[in-house]
């Protein structure tokens, strides 16, 4: 039996909540962490996922993947660190492969060694040409699903 696949989709944003969605129908056990409890609005989501404050509570493992879904947070850096000290799969954050990542900066300023900066994908997903949190979405879970297999993505 394989252990089970987990997403952990961090901090509250419309492609997080596009990943919670879509993450339940591709068989992965999804986790929203979200540090700011005030950021957390509207009714319980109906997509069977948990809502936790901090990594620690979203039992980080070798089956699972980390989304950091805004690349504006302040605490991205420190965020980071924790998921590169955890036993996790795979690790990455939204943002514009045009324009340097801010995770690298915050991740250095934290004494963060290059190799462990290295770990963090950015971009992340299938190069779809994704606009959409819900296109976001699927080039993310594209990209993780073909990266979990062993495959490159992509066309035959």
């Amino acid at each position: 039996m394989t252990a089970p696949r987990r997403l952990v989709a961090v901090f509250a944003s419309p492609v997080a909540e596009s990943l919670l969605r879509f993450g339940l129908e591709l068989g992965f056990h999804c986790v929203l962490v979200e540090p700011d409890p005030a950021r957390l609005v509207g009714p319980p989501r109906p997509h069977g996922d948990q809502v936790v404050g901090d990594l620690a509570a979203a039992g980080l493992d070798g089956h699972t993947d980390v989304v950091l879904t805004d690349h504006h947070r302040p605490e991205i850096g420190t965020i980071l660190k924790e998921a590169l000290a955890a036993p996790t799969r795979w690790i990455g954050i939204v943002g514009n492969p045009t324009i340097a990542g801010p995770h690298v900066a915050a991740l250095r300023e934290l004494g963060v060694d290059e190799d462990e900066i290295a770990r963090v994908h950015r971009p992340i997903g299938l190069n779809i040409g994704s606009k959409t949190a819900a296109e976001i979405a699927v080039a993310t879970f594209a990209g993780l699903i073909a990266d979990r297999n062993g495959r490159p993505g992509g066309f035959f």
